[in-house]
């Protein structure tokens, strides 16, 4: 067991904060978010897209579970954290800062902090078939680069982690397939 403090900040990271946190995490230990599950929901107008030319990145969506990593951060760095992870994910306020219970891989129980899709904006997408998603993600670029590598980097940490994703293991063969 880790000598943790209560007042450490735990971040739950299901997309790009699995292989990008951007911040300073003190544990690192893969768990589990039950009541939501990772989707290609969510329409990136300023990270991996423009307006004109929305990309597609993953939220979370409710219902079912969803594996990820929790990143424990020292009490003395948890509002420089915040105020990072607000300013890199709330851009268009798409995402809902939200606190929930997960399961770490060694059993414990604790309260982190998730960006969860906003089903309300404008943003939120679902229903796409294959070839949609494809061609969304195939042409898209924004201020954090080109949509098919955000895609395939999260595919290689999940596949790191031993998860799973059938729709994101498709979509990465179709992109390899195009030589995108």
């Amino acid at each position: 067991m880790t000598n943790e403090s209560q007042s450490d900040l735990w971040v739950f990271g299901y997309g790009s904060l699995m292989w990008s946190p951007g911040f300073d995490w003190v544990e690192r230990v893969p768990a589990i978010l039950s009541g939501y599950h990772r989707a290609l929901c969510i329409l990136s107008v300023h990270h991996r897209g423009t307006p004109e030319r929305p990309g597609l990145v993953l939220g979370l969506d409710k219902g079912g579970s969803c594996r990820g990593l929790a990143f424990r951060v020292a009490k003395e760095k948890a509002k420089a954290t915040i105020d990072y992870l607000r300013e890199r994910e709330q851009v268009t306020s798409v995402y809902l800062e939200t606190r929930h219970r997960l399961r770490l891989i060694d059993g414990r129980i604790v309260n982190a902090i998730a960006y969860t899709a906003d089903r309300t904006h404008s943003q939120f997408i679902r229903g796409l078939t294959h070839e949609a998603l494809l061609d969304r993600v195939t042409h898209s670029v924004g201020v954090s680069g080109r949509n098919p590598d955000y895609i395939r980097a999260t595919h290689t940490e999940m596949k790191k982690l031993g998860i799973d994703d059938p729709m994101l293991s498709k979509l990465v063969a179709a992109l390899d397939h195009a030589g995108v």
